[in-house]
């Protein structure tokens, strides 16, 4: 505020000086507010012999002095409608009523009854400018001499933060042009602020303001308040007479907190007015700031124009406590036994050099994870509503902290922490359980697009920012926003039909950035196709990208019960032909070769105590869950339990792992139409696999690690199926259609397993038949090759053997089905899958056996290597080969291919490739970064898919 001028002192509004009559000299802090909070009324002139009615010497003529008509305990005057002989007041508005009647009833009336109105206005008022000036001169004139502090510019030491806080790897964090600080809760950070002069730790107060969503609120811990007072609290006045009439004039002028609630305490003459904050205050010296990172010197890479040297008193701190995100305001005595020191956010001076404050600021381990905004305000004591407002241009990303014990997504193992968070490459687990084939995936949690887009995917969610800290609600807003198939709000659309000319095909990914990217420069738009592992790679990338530990994880042979049976039925009429949807069409079970879903590590305070861990999130969307497809977070140790009646959607997992395999054949002496047929093949869950976390292999599987018995106990104390059904559904449904044939089964039926089959080659199923009885058989056989989806849905019949023979006594028979490259080549879909199903039935004893294998035919491998040594930021050349497996043209040709620090994902379209030809390929790239480079490429084409390969690359510094 600029000195105050003896006219502007004139000017001030007639209210606030009657105010401060008989206030005594004790209120002259309520004086700065007064000052602050001029209002003036304006009527029209009214003269009288030639001299305006409200004139007063020295002020102006277009203010109306009727206010100043006061006496002290007297309420305000209104103004007069007219002047003049016929002047009148309004009746009921006068606070006089006898000079109402004078002027009303006096027989002359006269002009000079008006002028001894305006007359003993302007005597009161020349009164009260003497003691009003008497109190200006007590006030010191620094008081008004400046303006709050205004903000020049701010650092947030993103790469400094970025080393304590794990995020060093963040794009984010290193953008030459504009980086932004990527935080983890639970830890402090840094960041300095320049003013346009240097503070007064008597007069300035600074309040730093973080704010997350588009309505921030303190209740909810959305808007936190941290107000920055010094150790010395400052000292206004020092006069004998403040202590008369303190009192209201004593309250106004303290500082009021903007949005905490406070309680004030006044002190006697010579001491200060001080501020208990609602957190409990901690003493300076106890206050020890972890500097390992930050030194006197700014960061050597692109040094701020903000360089803080000099340590300075720290302040007393007041912080808005947070509880899982969500804030709670009130007493002292209320809060500080319940709120947790370690649950509050804080706020300290680290140093101040001249007009350049750095500040240190806790995040607190329960703090909603997300994009958060900074403001400055500033403002003078006294001065509430002359206030400076700034806001930083920097975007706050604050994250999950597994480093931190305080936090629920805290893991111990450092080994574990690097992979599983980490980790920006690994492996999706495709094929079958006995065929297991790995595939590399970028995940790429530290590309500049994944942060935004997942906070992009939570605004999408709807999921409440003060529940943003809660990381169970979080990774249940991921399964359901990975997948679009229900609306339009999601991430990526599925499809398994293998038709996907409209867009991408899910085997031509190579990692999850490029997904990302087109999802954030498309609008936000869905990006088509996406299958259950390229979800599952979203998953691992969003996960890690915000702090939580997440692996991907295959299950092979995994159910999908579909009407809460616990049982996948397949239903076969008497040729041994599928029967689709069951006899009632109503059955819509399936039994997929191998599914991806996630697990992701966390505790889980909503549970009973030893269900933390692995927690199971499916992206997949299979079956809605609360009118939504998501999936999880399921206790996996719950789920290995069989307790499936714990939060969430732990049933459902369950019958993935544990549902029976139900064939039935129609037959026409049985009750219900159709008999139940015994099976030799494996349980739903036969193996679980995830990549091993200590063993890189690019070439092979040898990285991949089973975790079966994590999820179904194999020492024999694996819970009773029927009584985990019954638990989950209420009751205990036993049909008699599921029980098995009571017959003597005296013939053992085998399919046998089929090894690698290359693409391109003719294969042979075989079935065997034994005969353990004295006494012949006849039996009906049938077996099928056929394409199929890695759903297991049917896409094409490739060839049927079908036939009735006798098997003699103790005699052992092979049937076998040869297919040929020609019969299988144009009706392969996604995966190159082929299912082989046998069935057989014994007249004699009607016995009835059925049995599937899948099996994938296996590609070429694409090799990746590079043309001569690779150096940061000098062109380099990428290499491709790989040998076309087939007789035909290949065309419609492209290469996909991405290397985190040499190559964003990019797509190159191909020439035609002729038969047999050995393909080559070669792109240039521009080396970002040194070190062991992860490079993931794959081919396609319209004849032959999924030629995929992956290489480390060095590159030197």
């Amino acid at each position: 505020m600029a000195a105050v001028e003896k006219s502007s002192v004139d000017k001030m509004s007639s209210s606030m000086t009657s105010s401060i009559t008989g206030m005594g000299l004790g209120g002259i802090t309520g004086l700065a507010t007064a000052l602050n909070a001029l209002s003036c009324h304006c009527e029209q002139q009214i003269t009288i012999g030639g001299m305006p009615t409200n004139y007063v010497p020295g002020l102006s003529a277009n203010y109306n002095i009727s206010s100043f008509c006061q006496r002290p305990g007297q309420t305000r005057r209104w103004p007069m409608q007219r002047a003049g002989p016929t002047a009148q007041f309004r009746v009921g508005r006068s606070p006089s009523t006898g000079l109402q009647r004078r002027l009303k009833y006096s027989p002359r009336n006269s002009p000079n009854t008006q002028y001894s109105h305006t007359l003993i206005c302007k005597l009161a008022d020349q009164n009260e400018r003497r003691r009003r000036q008497d109190a200006m001169e007590l006030i010191s004139q620094s008081f008004y001499s400046q303006l709050p502090l205004k903000v020049e510019l701010t650092e947030f030491y993103s790469r400094d933060n970025s080393k304590e806080h794990h995020t060093e790897l963040y794009d984010l964090v290193n953008d030459n042009v504009f980086p932004n600080p990527v935080l983890r809760r639970g830890q402090k950070f840094l960041f300095a602020v320049r003013f346009d002069r240097i503070s007064d730790k008597q007069l300035d107060i600074i309040h730093v303001v973080l704010c997350c969503g588009p309505k921030p609120s303190v209740t909810k811990g959305t808007r936190i308040v941290l107000p920055v007072q010094w150790v010395s609290p400052p000292t206004i006045f020092h006069h004998p007479r403040d202590v008369i009439g303190s009192g209201i004039g004593m309250s106004v002028g303290l500082p009021r907190m903007q949005c905490d609630v406070s309680t004030i305490t006044t002190t006697a003459v010579g001491t200060t007015a001080s501020m208990s904050p609602v957190s409990s205050v901690r003493e300076t010296n106890n206050y020890n700031v972890r500097r390992s990172s930050f030194g006197n010197d700014p960061p050597t890479v692109q040094p701020s124009p903000l360089s803080p040297h000099g340590a300075v008193d720290r302040p007393i701190l007041n912080a808005t406590p947070s509880a899982y995100g969500r804030s709670q305001q009130g007493s002292v005595q209320n809060l500080t036994p319940s709120i947790p020191e370690s649950e509050k956010w804080d706020i300290s001076i680290h140093r101040q050099d001249g007009n350049t404050i750095t500040f240190q600021v806790t995040i607190p381990p329960t703090a909603p994870v997300g994009l958060w905004n900074c403001w400055i305000q500033t403002s003078r004591l006294g001065q509430r509503d002359n206030r400076h407002d700034y806001k930083c241009d920097e975007d706050i990303y604050i994250i999950f902290n597994p480093w931190s014990r305080e936090d629920t997504v805290y893991m111990e193992n450092e080994e574990s922490r690097k992979e599983y968070v980490l980790n920006d490459q690994g492996k999706l687990w495709c094929g079958t359980w006995h065929q297991p084939i790995g595939r590399k995936w970028i995940f790429g949690q530290f590309d500049d697009v994944v942060l935004p887009a997942a906070t992009y995917l939570l605004e999408r969610s709807g999921l409440e920012h003060s529940d943003r800290g809660n990381p169970v609600r979080i990774c249940r807003a991921i399964s359901s926003m990975i997948n679009a198939n229900s609306d339009d709000d999601g991430l990526m659309v599925g499809r398994y039909d293998g038709e996907y000319k409209d867009g991408v095909a899910p085997h031509a990914w190579t990692g999850s950035v490029a997904i990302l990217e087109r999802f954030l420069t498309d609008g936000g738009r869905p990006v088509e196709y996406g299958q259950c592992w390229v979800f599952s790679g979203l998953v691992v990338t969003i996960c890690r990208a915000l702090g939580i530990p997440c692996r991907s994880v295959t299950n092979y042979v995994s159910a999908q019960d579909t009407n809460g049976t616990f049982t996948v039925d397949k239903f076969f009429d008497k040729e041994g032909n599928l029967v689709p949807n069951g006899p009632d069409e109503d059955c819509y079970d399936s039994c997929w070769n191998f599914h991806a879903w996630n697990d992701v590590w966390m505790q889980r305070p909503d549970l009973p105590q030893g269900y933390g861990g692995w927690q199971i999130i499916d992206a997949t969307p299979q079956e809605e869950a609360d009118a939504v497809f998501q999936c999880g977070p399921a206790s996996l140790e719950a789920v290995r339990r069989g307790e499936v009646g714990f939060n969430y959607d732990t049933a459902f997992v369950y019958s993935e792992l544990n549902s029976q395999l139900c064939h039935f054949q129609e037959e026409d002496d049985s009750d219900w139409g159709f008999i139940k047929m015994a099976s030799n093949q494996q349980q739903v869950g036969r193996k679980i696999v995830t990549k091993n976390p200590n063993i890189e292999d690019e070439e092979g599987d040898s990285d991949l690690l089973e975790i079966t018995q994590e999820y179904k106990p194999t020492n024999g104390s694996a819970p009773d199926r029927m009584s985990v059904i019954a638990s989950s559904r209420g009751f205990q449904r036993l049909q008699q259609s599921h029980e098995s044939n009571q017959s003597d089964d005296d013939v053992t039926f085998d399919l046998m397993d089929i090894e690698t089959v290359p693409y391109g080659q003719p294969f042979d199923c075989s079935m065997n038949i034994q005969n353990k009885s004295t006494e012949d058989r006849t039996i009906l056989c049938i077996l099928t090759a056929s394409s199929c989806y890695y759903t297991g849905a049917i896409a094409s019949r490739l060839r049927r053997a079908q036939g009735e023979f006798i098997v003699r006594a103790g005699q052992r028979e092979i049937l076998k089905l040869h297919v040929t490259s020609q019969e299988y080549m144009d009706k392969l879909v996604d995966h190159s899958m082929i299912k082989i199903h046998a069935m057989a039935y014994v007249k004699q004893t009607r016995q009835a056996w059925s049995e599937e294998d899948d099996f994938p035919l296996h590609k070429p491998k694409l090799q990746i290597q590079t043309r001569g040594p690779l150096t940061v930021g000098q062109d380099g050349t990428l290499v491709f080969s790989f040998q076309n497996p087939l007789t035909v043209h290949l065309t419609d040709c492209y290469f996909s291919f991405e290397g985190p620090g040499i190559q964003r994902p990019r797509q190159a379209r191909f020439r035609d490739v002729k038969p047999g030809e050995l393909v080559t390929y070669q792109d240039k790239v521009l080396p970002r970064r040194e070190g062991d480079i992860h490079v993931v490429a794959t081919f396609s084409s319209r004849q032959i898919d999924e030629i995929f390969g992956s290489a480390v690359i060095i590159v030197k510094g």
